[in-house]
């Protein structure tokens, strides 16, 4: 390798991605984050993590977690993430997470944690929480930092959390001394914001999987045309771009932009319109699904074992620093 490739590869910006597994990845999930991630993994140092741990902050069924983890990270590959390029494990094979997570509960406050809009949501209603929905964004915090991340891709829901993030590094490092990267924040292109198909006020989540607005990546193509078809639009029987007068339209537009690259499209109808969507999706969707048909379990498990190995030094590394600098005996590691 030249010095000049070597020099290219050590300043690659480190970019940080996590996926929960608390549902089938959706739509909004592969045309947001997936496949961005996949084009730009030659350009950038990725990391991503199904992070497992996150999933426990709620009533869960642990058979189905552990499914939905491998899953996931079959869907990953499938779209073209490269393990050969791309660091991807399960957050828990790493026991560092879980370390580091304590340490920077040391340094962040108890109202800062509540403040968090997940909490007060949920800790509002009638319903129990657990304490870790409570203290799960300083997980968060850990998951970044733990890898000298430089850039976090995050929706709007997420930014409050890379904030805190940013915080406790800064808190850490001024106490402490210099430890932490503190990261910046990646604003995601406009599918972001793709929405659910039968209520498009509601962004499209793997949380709300029961509505028929939501797509998922293994969904077939017969059910993806049954569910495009039947989106709501409006009585203006008018294809334009307008977020505030007409959502279900936008939202239409918007994925087929998404799916095509291509933002001029003149459609005359909505059934023309959604017509095309359909053709969109499912023609993003079916090579994913014929490369996920060929993984097998074994194949998908030894990419996440190697994936834990290789990050594994780093996040040693991180820990270790960190608990030096705020005071810990580290002879043991």
């Amino acid at each position: 390798m030249t010095a000049t490739a070597t020099t290219a590869t050590l300043t690659r910006t480190r970019r940080l991605t996590g996926l929960k597994p608390t549902g089938h990845l959706q739509l909004g999930n592969l045309l947001a984050a997936i496949l961005p991630l996949a084009n730009t993994q030659y350009e950038h140092d990725s990391v991503v993590m199904i992070v497992d741990l996150h999933a426990l902050t709620v009533e869960h069924d642990p058979r189905r977690v552990r499914e939905l983890t491998l899953e996931q990270a079959a869907v990953m590959l499938a779209a073209g993430v490269d393990p050969g390029r791309t660091t991807l494990y399960v957050q828990s094979h790493l026991s560092e997470h879980a370390q580091l997570h304590y340490l920077l509960e040391c340094t962040t406050g108890y109202g800062e944690a509540r403040r968090m809009i997940q909490f007060r949501e949920k800790s509002s209603g009638p319903d129990p929480v657990r304490l870790s929905l409570l203290t799960y964004p300083v997980l968060m915090a850990a998951d970044i930092l733990l890898h000298d991340t430089d850039e976090v891709p995050v929706g709007d829901d997420q930014s409050q959390h890379l904030e805190l993030a940013r915080d406790v590094a800064y808190r850490f490092n001024t106490r402490y001394g210099h430890t932490f990267t503190v990261p910046k924040v990646v604003n995601p292109p406009f599918a972001a914001r793709i929405m659910d198909l039968s209520d498009p006020s509601m962004k499209m989540g793997k949380s709300n999987q029961v509505t028929a607005g939501v797509i998922s990546v293994l969904d077939p193509p017969d059910m993806v045309r049954r569910k495009v078809m039947r989106a709501v639009t409006d009585n203006r029987a008018v294809v334009r771009h307008d977020r505030e007068r007409q959502p279900g339209v936008t939202n239409l537009l918007e994925i087929l932009a998404a799916c095509t690259g291509d933002h001029s499209f003149e459609l005359g109808s909505y059934g023309a319109l959604k017509s095309a969507v359909a053709d969109a999706v499912i023609a993003v969707l079916e090579p994913i699904q014929r490369n996920y048909a060929r993984l097998t379990p074994a194949e998908v498990e030894q990419v996440l074992r190697d994936g834990a190995a290789k990050a594994r030094p780093r996040a040693a590394a991180t820990l270790r620093r960190a608990s030096e600098a705020i005071g810990l005996v580290t002879a043991a590691y």
